[in-house]
């Protein structure tokens, strides 16, 4: 086959890949690239003899008017099937109180009469308690009502029938809400909402709804520049639904690259657990990543604690009395450590990566320890990270595990509950980021989307102000010693989540020899103005799948 002439885009900035880039480090840019026939062939100025060769060859030019190259972005966390089956919900982001989220989802109720469910996004604890008595008069419907976070539902009476919940037992490291009677009151907490409500829903959904949900997320998220995830809670019905996609329709493949962590359940059943472990090398083998290098399973994901806003997260200290602390508890861990370290361990010896979440010190603690004899390697990550000590933030670097980091969740207007919940001295060691960086751990950055926006640039600008981007008159600002440079986020939010799966050799930097994946921008390179970043276009192995 007869190569092409390829593209070449100059008149503009290009990134020039920075390697162990830290807070002050500067950004350098050429002012050209060419790619062809998918792959990346020079990068550089356009004195270049390669630049200049090309062009007598006949590529096809493209006058960048001063915008900016950087690399396709790769979300270093995402829900791929939550995402797409997200962008339809009722969105109470806006809301306040009670009182807005009654009216966002009756106004959507009223706008879509023809859904069999109310499905809804973006609820916070602070807007109203969630309770079924609450929502029931707005609709016969049933109606489900993701918090921001997706660790707790909020459902509806009609709901709670038709999951028959009053026969529902607690799964373990999960709740289902109660009164004094033993009757459910409307939410399902932490597995609860794993284990029931996301299988439920989906089972509900067709093979179709599915399948579009993955394409409408791909499509949103090529819209924003991304040309890659990492989905980090990947179960049965999802990767179903994605090998269908793959069979199906050989020649629209998705225009994205996924790596996928594999959901373990929490039980107290060592077994069950290692049978858990067993299902996930089964479907890491069934697709390695030399066949399908755009689409494969590169370990499991372990879910050690919950959130700070709902006490769940596992503290070393109790949490104060607040909204949301209706007792002195430190939250407890998802997970008993014996069975953590024997299914961390096995995943390690057969050659899985190990995702653990862990938001507070005691799960970070706790979670540092299991993977601190396995091999780095492996390039074994933690996720969130949001309440470290200062010794286990020292600790990633020294055991080569990665610092998977989702910014968005740092912004000051969504962190208000806590000072009430913690008290001044712990929310001094929110999100140390400086430390992580400082003391050597690979940071990968991501949205954890559909939790939070996708938006690349409220990412980077979160991680480098630590200022709200959801509200920019809010002036508070959240442990400005913690922050990360532009030029080091932007590296963690391509370069960083490539090398955490191992596809640092062809994605996530422009170099020569790489997959040309791009995106081009409209923006300057100022903290200050990076919420008026706009991407222009996605490129996707060599062609164009988005732009303006």
């Amino acid at each position: 086959m007869a190569q092409s002439a390829g593209h070449l885009f100059v008149g503009g900035k290009v990134f020039l890949h920075a390697k162990q880039p830290g807070l002050g480090t500067e950004p350098q840019f050429g002012n050209a690239i060419y790619i062809r026939d998918g792959a990346i062939e020079h990068v550089g100025f356009e004195e270049d003899d390669a630049i200049s060769q090309c062009r007598a060859a006949g590529a096809i030019v493209h006058d960048l008017n001063g915008q900016t190259v950087l690399p396709g972005f790769i979300d270093g966390h995402v829900h791929l099937l939550r995402l797409g089956q997200s962008l339809s919900k009722a969105a109470l982001d806006h809301c306040e109180n009670e009182e807005d989220v009654r009216k966002a989802i009756k106004d959507y109720a009223v706008a879509n009469p023809d859904e069999p469910r109310i499905l809804c996004k973006g609820w916070m604890r602070y807007m109203s308690k969630p309770l079924a008595s609450l929502v029931d008069d707005l609709d016969p419907r049933p109606i489900y009502v993701d918090s921001k976070d997706l660790h707790t539902t909020w459902c509806s009476t009609s709901a709670l029938k038709e999951l028959d919940a009053e026969n529902l037992a607690d799964p373990e490291g999960g709740k289902i809400e109660r009164d004094a009677d033993g009757r459910p009151t409307g939410a399902f907490e932490e597995s609860a909402v794993f284990n029931i409500i996301w299988p439920f829903l989906a089972s509900v959904a067709t093979e179709n709804d599915r399948e579009d949900w993955i394409w409408a997320a791909v499509k949103a998220y090529n819209e924003s520049g991304y040309t890659g995830a990492i989905d980090m809670a990947m179960e049965e019905q999802a990767w179903e639904t994605l090998l269908n996609i793959r069979k199906a329709q050989p020649e629209q493949q998705l225009t994205f690259r996924l790596a996928a962590y594999w959901l373990m359940r929490p039980s107290s059943s060592k077994e069950e657990c290692l049978s858990q472990v067993d299902q996930a090398i089964k479907v890491h083998k069934q697709l390695s990543a030399e066949e399908s290098p755009n689409l494969h399973v590169v370990g499991i994901k372990i879910i050690c604690d919950g959130i700070i806003d709902a006490c769940t997260a596992y503290l070393s200290e109790p949490y104060l009395k607040g909204a949301d602390a209706t007792k002195s508890s430190t939250g407890e861990p998802f997970w008993e450590a014996d069975v953590l370290n024997a299914v961390v361990h096995k995943a390690d010896a057969a050659g899985l990566q190990v995702a653990l979440h862990a938001i507070g010190d005691a799960a970070i603690t706790m979670a540092v320890d299991a993977l601190s004899t396995c091999s780095p390697l492996n390039r074994h990550r933690m996720e969130h990270l949001e309440l470290a000590s200062a010794r286990d933030a020292k600790r990633l670097g020294e055991l080569g595990i990665t610092a998977s980091i989702q910014p968005v969740h740092a912004d000051p207007w969504i962190l208000r509950a806590w000072p009430g919940l913690l008290g001044g001295h712990r929310c001094e060691r929110a999100f140390p980021y400086r430390e992580f960086s400082d003391g050597g751990a690979a940071l990968a950055l991501g949205s954890d989307s559909p939790t939070s926006p996708w938006d690349i640039m409220a990412n980077v600008y979160v991680a480098t102000t630590r200022k709200s981007y959801r509200n920019t008159q809010y002036e508070e600002v959240v442990n400005y010693k913690f922050r990360l440079g532009i030029c080091e986020s932007v590296v963690a939010a391509s370069y960083g989540s490539a090398r955490s799966v191992f596809w640092d050799k062809r994605l996530g930097s422009l170099e020569k020899g790489k997959v040309a994946d791009l995106t081009i921008w409209d923006m300057e390179w100022d903290e200050g103005k990076l919420l008026s970043a706009k991407v222009k276009e996605t490129w996707f192995d060599g062609e164009k799948v988005w732009g303006v």
